[in-house]
């Protein structure tokens, strides 16, 4: 087996520096092209845990940025969460907080009021949209309620196209976004579940689920 000459660490040293380099130099250049600014139309979908995490996460990088941003909850309205007291209790000055839901279809068990639900979440949310001082609305898991129709999603695509003003970013969570919402998306996220606790009989555990 060969030793390693003396000149072996400096000579790899310099070229990962070399290569670090030029990743740089290409990184600012394709950095310096992007100057525009936009509001967002951001969709965080999938079968994996973190949608709503993720959403939640620039929620409170709009919090420490001093920046309006509102929340409105369509299914998990009848739970208690983390994500809730917190802003509720601590930046109900920057964020406001609407917790429209009454739970899942399978535990109100009636359709027409988990409808209303629904519709009373959406007016409050296009409410908070067309107020221009929010720079981020969230609206979790409106996707769930769009795949058991309890919202038009022709409706919805038409008000964030046509109405929402052009600096504010909207935030949709929860799983099988529809394809029209993923076609009028800026950014669409798809979380991919490998694996979760709920298969190996753990319950949903605060500070992990809520």
């Amino acid at each position: 087996m060969t030793e390693p000459k003396a000149t072996d660490a400096p000579d790899e040293a310099a070229r990962h520096a070399q290569k670090m380099a030029r990743k740089k130099a290409a990184r600012d250049k394709i950095m310096a092209a992007k100057e525009g600014e936009k509001g967002l139309i951001i969709v965080h979908t999938g079968a994996g845990k973190g949608k709503s995490s993720s959403a939640f996460g620039m929620i409170l990088r709009c919090i420490a940025h001093g920046m309006p941003c509102a929340v409105v909850q369509f299914i998990k309205g009848a739970w208690s969460t983390g994500e809730r007291t917190l802003i509720e209790q601590h930046f109900g000055d920057l964020c406001q907080f609407y917790a429209m839901g009454e739970g899942f279809t399978w535990e109100t068990q009636d359709k027409a009021r988990d409808i209303a639900a629904a519709r009373r979440g959406w007016d409050k949310a296009k409410e908070l949209i067309r107020d221009e001082r929010n720079r981020m609305v969230l609206l979790d898991e409106i996707n769930i309620a769009l795949r058991y129709d309890y919202l038009d999603v022709a409706e919805i695509v038409a008000f964030l196209r046509d109405e929402k003003p052009p600096m504010t970013h909207v935030v949709l969570t929860g799983r099988n976004a529809h394809e029209d919402l993923i076609g009028i998306a800026d950014l669409v996220t798809e979380m991919t579940l490998v694996k979760h606790p709920f298969r190996s009989g753990i319950k949903g555990q605060k500070g992990v689920e809520f």
